[in-house]
């Protein structure tokens, strides 16, 4: 691990749920709602530094927003008998598209548990903690427009644990290349077995992952102006590094690249990214309503799912950015 990549608690996966969330505890007090999911989650981290390590499943679940899918895909564990699984190992899921199930393959989810290491040392744990909404619409837009991705050099960044967007184009688009990564060993070590498990699946000519971190350079210089489509699920959260990724989609595509951003408000911090955008010379088009089912459930949940659904948390809008050569 470099020197760039420090050791901050804040870069855990715990820590970062909680930060995904900066100013919500506030929210729900001022709105008069109970805060009991925000002290459970202090008392997972609690436990965590401890114990060194994370092992009540109660706990686990609420280390992740309540409001969890739009029920865009589904996913049914299954048995390898092939594979030996030690106790406590990750198990594997059949992953199908609501709408496209033709598209399935082989997700594993990381089920290790957490200890003081992954807090303290691992680069953005967020991806290792669960599959997002964002990163979930996105795989989904990816899959209805996958005759975009024709002939394309793609990658997905931040990707997390499973890249499920990525593996989505992968999949369904006969597209040139495919790159999957992310800035955690941890989740990319994850993503190179779903690969080998879901080995002859894929109808993209080239797919692989990486290690890539927006502010190393290296990473990013290695790769420059080598991608049509760069695309990302809620990477806008994080204030140290929202520039570092502006620069590395920048650098990354080709002059006549695109980006597709999908990440819900989180107070300003959109609004931030779009204005850095603007001013490396992005065009930045968003769109609130890019879905019709997308919308209608949307609206179904800010009616029926109050307690559980907030649309500055949860709802995705889509960012298209272009570069102004």
């Amino acid at each position: 691990m470099d020197g760039k990549r420090g050791v901050a608690a804040e870069n855990s996966g715990l820590v970062l749920s909680l930060q995904r969330e900066a100013g919500d505890q506030d929210r729900l007090v001022a709105a008069g709602r109970r805060v009991s999911t925000a002290r459970a989650r202090w008392k997972l981290l609690g436990q965590v530094l401890r114990q060194n390590r994370l092992d009540d499943a109660n706990l686990r679940q609420v280390s992740v927003r309540r409001f969890k899918s739009f029920n865009l895909f589904s996913f049914s564990e299954v048995k390898d008998d092939r594979m030996e699984e030690s106790p406590g190992s990750a198990s594997w899921f059949q992953c199908k598209n609501t709408f496209y199930p033709e598209h399935s393959l082989f997700l594993r989810h990381n089920a290790e548990p957490l200890n003081v290491e992954d807090i303290l040392q691992s680069f953005d744990n967020t991806g290792n903690v669960c599959v997002w909404p964002s990163e979930e619409v996105l795989a989904y837009y990816c899959l209805k427009h996958n005759q975009t991705f024709r002939d394309l050099a793609v990658c997905e960044l931040g990707g997390g644990m499973t890249c499920l967007a990525g593996l989505m184009v992968a999949v369904s688009a006969d597209a040139k290349e495919v790159l999957l990564t992310d800035g955690n060993e941890k989740a990319i070590k994850n993503v190179n077995d779903i690969i080998i498990k879901n080995s002859g699946q894929f109808k993209a000519k080239s797919l692989s992952s990486c290690v890539l971190r927006w502010d190393n350079e290296t990473d990013v210089s290695q790769l420059e102006g080598h991608f049509d489509i760069v695309m990302c699920a809620d990477c806008l959260f994080l204030d140290q590094y929202r520039a570092s990724l502006v620069d590395a989609i920048k650098r990354l595509l080709q002059p006549s690249g695109k980006a597709m951003v999908f990440a819900p408000l989180r107070g300003n911090t959109l609004n931030l990214f779009c204005s850095l955008a603007e001013k490396a010379s992005f065009t930045v088009q968003r769109y609130e309503n890019y879905d019709e089912h997308i919308s209608n459930f949307h609206f179904k949940l800010k009616t029926e799912e109050k307690e559980i659904y907030d649309e500055n948390l949860h709802y995705p809008l889509l960012l298209l950015l272009t570069k102004n050569n």
